[in-house]
């Protein structure tokens, strides 16, 4: 009998719940601030992020479960942390509504290319280094942005960073302790320390109350973030959510879950919500250990942890609102330490170097052209440099 047709073992699921409890506190932490980084670098109020977050955690967590259910493997979904990012930027140039837009375009996309099988093929069809060389010029501007919270409060980031460091140094020790959490307690020590910490007041809203959105269609905003907010979904997020399952033994069903990624992504769009997406570091913690047959349980666990957050979502952005802007810059810039490398690592370690530079050069620049963002000309020229001066590694 083969280890995947081995009944599972009988027993009190603690293993999977306190797989499932670490996977959330990683996704409420870390990722929560990058949303309410980008979205106060976008001008969005208290009301738009509360409504974001519900979605995010709430409707993402139904999915989960429903999901992890019907495949019987650990299926855990969120939204994508690149396309928030690049929606924080796009929120520069264009409306919130014009952003909403262009999630039920991406979604409709998703939804086509899942049904349709064609995933692989148009993901081949865009050099990959380029694509991540503009969104490490996405990414520069939170790491900075980490940098400099240094100067504005030292103890705070000091403190955060010396914790996130330490922790990172032994693998054994991130599976037990994810350094995300270390840092985020040490941030709130300090502020404890300080008197700053943040609170509730009477007039708090405690439970959700989402915003409807109504989206509006442009082809500034379709040129600017479908594309790439699509990318983010299927090649920086779900490819890594679905490495890391088949790593673990389990055969994640491709197509189905870019579809799902893309219906979702039609109901949590006019609630303010980034595209949805299968996660990667959620998923390798509910993996990390326990019975292969049984991580599945660990998955409806994390989906109902993200579900009851989802509706205290207003409660917790107020809180996260309420603490220092040093804070929120070093949580985030934490977080995407990896993810930064990483786009630095794919964009210039090999073929269409030139390209990715071009991309990640115009990003940087930030100069929107024809009220246009700078990511979409990145990403275009980036291309015409590759077409024009790296006709080889097209042709390799």
């Amino acid at each position: 009998m083969t280890d995947a047709a081995r009944p599972a073992r009988p027993g009190l699921p603690l293993t999977e719940f306190a797989n499932a409890f670490v996977a959330f506190l990683f996704a409420a932490s870390a990722p929560v601030a990058i949303i309410l980084a980008a979205g106060a670098r976008g001008g969005l109020d208290e009301a738009d992020l509360a409504s974001w977050l519900f979605a995010a955690f709430a409707l993402n967590g139904v999915l989960t479960i429903g999901m992890s259910v019907a495949f019987r493997q650990p299926l855990a979904f969120f939204w994508t942390i690149p396309g928030t990012v690049l929606v924080g930027a796009a929120l520069q140039t264009l409306s919130f509504a014009e952003v909403i837009g262009a999630y039920l375009l991406t979604a409709l996309l998703l939804i086509v290319l899942g049904l349709t099988g064609w995933v692989r093929t148009a993901m081949d069809r865009l050099p990959m280094p380029i694509v991540m060389g503009m969104v490490a010029g996405v990414f520069l501007d939170f790491g900075l942005d980490w940098i400099r919270a240094f100067e504005t409060d030292f103890l705070l980031v000091a403190a955060m960073t010396a914790t996130f460091v330490a922790l990172s140094v032994s693998p054994g020790v991130q599976k037990v302790f994810p350094p995300m959490i270390g840092g985020l307690i040490a941030g709130l020590a300090v502020l404890l320390l300080q008197g700053s910490a943040p609170g509730l007041s009477a007039t708090d809203r405690l439970f959700a109350a989402p915003q409807l959105y109504r989206p509006e269609f442009s082809l500034a905003a379709a040129l600017e973030l479908v594309v790439p907010l699509a990318v983010t979904v299927i090649a920086a997020q779900n490819a890594q959510g679905i490495v890391i399952l088949r790593a673990a033994g389990h055969a994640p069903p491709v197509n189905a879950i870019t579809t799902a990624c893309g219906a979702a992504s039609v109901v949590t769009g006019p609630l303010g919500c980034v595209s949805t997406c299968l996660t990667g570091p959620s998923n390798a913690i509910l993996v990390s250990s326990g019975d292969r047959g049984r991580h599945w349980i660990a998955a409806v666990f994390l989906g109902l942890l993200a579900v009851a957050f989802g509706i205290f979502a207003p409660a917790v952005t107020s809180l996260l609102l309420g603490t220092p802007v040093a804070f929120m810059a070093t949580l985030a810039g934490l977080a995407l330490l990896r993810t930064l490398l990483a786009a630095f690592q794919t964009s210039f370690g090999g073929r269409f170097g030139l390209g990715a530079l071009v991309a990640f050069l115009v990003t940087v620049a930030g100069l929107p052209i024809a009220n246009i963002g700078a990511p979409f000309w990145g990403l275009v020229f980036g291309v015409a440099a590759s077409l024009l001066l790296e006709r080889q590694d097209f042709r390799a």
